[in-house]
């Protein structure tokens, strides 16, 4: 069975507000992985709710053990967020990486599926703090755009 470790969150805004790198579809995205009978491995912090289909969640893990189940899986879905930098500086494992606002060009890497809706969407300023963005719903592509590229990396399309 293949297995897809996935990174929904990114950092909680400090001014309260939903943080402008949210993926919306992640429950919708959960639901197309099990179908297709792929295990799905969450990992997050003690504050991140476990996405409903999730097989196993695992929190508040170390460098080295997410750097491990990256190894083990066979591959990974982030947000524009920490595994990915993660990811490049240890093992540079190709996995998908979901962009909204800010630029696959600036802040992504060659070896993964960067994923953008459309440039249209990136902020004016990409070195910003979060907090200065408004989120947007609309600037990220759909669950079934990231599982057809899942398809793709795993092979099965």
């Amino acid at each position: 069975m293949k297995k897809v470790l996935i990174s929904p969150f990114a950092q909680t805004l400090r001014n309260g507000k939903i943080n402008p790198k949210q993926f919306p579809y992640w429950k919708e995205l959960v639901v197309l992985i099990n179908k297709a009978g792929i295990e799905v491995i969450q990992i997050g912090s003690t504050k991140d709710p476990k996405i409903e289909g999730v097989t196993t969640f695992k929190q508040n893990l170390n460098f080295t053990e997410i750097r491990n189940l990256v190894s083990e899986t066979d591959t990974w879905i982030s947000v524009d967020s920490f595994l990915q930098h993660l990811n490049h500086y240890y093992l540079r494992k190709p996995g998908i990486v979901i962009f909204s606002q800010s630029d696959p060009r600036v802040f992504g890497y060659n070896e993964n599926n960067n994923m953008l809706k459309h440039k249209s969407y990136l902020r004016e300023k990409q070195f910003w703090l979060w907090e200065q963005c408004e989120y947007n719903q609309d600037a990220f592509v759909t669950a079934e755009e990231v599982f057809n590229t899942l398809l793709k990396v795993l092979k099965l399309k």
